[in-house]
C-alpha cells in the first residue's frame, strides 16, 4: 500500500466521519423528543442526563476524527511533499 493511498483513505474516512457527526448532531437537535422518547423505554434518563450522554459521545468523537483520521492525514501530507 502506497502513502498515496494511505492519505486517501484516511482523507475518505475523515469527511465520512465528519458527515457522521453532523447527522448525529442534526438528528440530535431535529428529533431530540423522539429520541429521547425511544431511548426512554430502555434506559430510563432524565433529560439532563440524556442530552449529557449524547454532548459527551459527540465530544468524544469528535476527538477520535481529530486523533486518528485527520491528523495522520496532515502528517502524511506534509511529509509527502517533502518527499
Amino acid at each position: 500500500m502506497t502513502m498515496q493511498n494511505i492519505r486517501s483513505a484516511l482523507g475518505w474516512c475523515s469527511l465520512m466521519s465528519l458527515c457522521l457527526l453532523c447527522v448525529w448532531f442534526l438528528s440530535f437537535t431535529l428529533a431530540h423528543d423522539w429520541m429521547y422518547h425511544l431511548h426512554n423505554r430502555w434506559f430510563h434518563l432524565s433529560p439532563e442526563t440524556f442530552d449529557s450522554i449524547h454532548y459527551a459521545g459527540m465530544a468524544l468523537f469528535k476527538v477520535e476524527i481529530w486523533l486518528l483520521n485527520l491528523i495522520p492525514y496532515l502528517a502524511l501530507h506534509i511529509v509527502g511533499q517533502k518527499v
